[in-house]
């Protein structure tokens, strides 16, 4: 599929299963090559009315999306250490070292020690980001 870029329109699509499959066999994502062919049809494809035929050949392709995601996800959970899921997590919420040092109740300082990684998150802090950010503890304890 990925060779000279074309855009893939909607319009152009074919409207039956078999003609569909032509243009990319539905198949596991074994690589971001693979990924980004499925996406691209998806995209195009995604807020549109469907025939019958192209609203499963839809479903399946985001059904092989939602596998490598959930595949690739817990990879690469695996390789993030828990200072790095808690910056993470800090910048998602917009929180500062302050911000951080406030919610475990320490001294400001502590904070930013903690994300320094000077000093390490003690079972309380852990417990408490748990309770606050709605993570397992285990995020926070490689």
């Amino acid at each position: 599929m990925k060779t000279a870029h074309t855009k893939v329109e909607f319009a152009r699509l074919p409207k039956d299963y078999a003609g569909l499959c032509q243009m990319l066999t539905p198949r596991p994502i074994h690589d971001q090559v693979d990924f980004e062919n499925v996406t691209e049809i998806t995209d195009a494809m995604a807020g549109h009315k469907f025939t019958p035929d192209q609203e499963d050949y839809f479903d399946l392709l985001c059904r092989l999306i939602e596998d490598y995601e959930k595949e690739h996800a817990q990879l690469d959970a695996a390789k993030v250490t828990g200072l790095e899921a808690l910056q993470h997590l800090l910048d998602a919420y917009r929180m500062s070292a302050t911000d951080l040092a406030r919610l475990l109740e320490v001294h400001l300082t502590l904070g930013a020690m903690i994300l320094r990684g000077e000093r390490k998150l003690t079972l309380n802090h852990v417990r408490t980001l748990t309770r606050h950010f709605g993570v397992p503890a285990d995020v926070f304890l490689s």
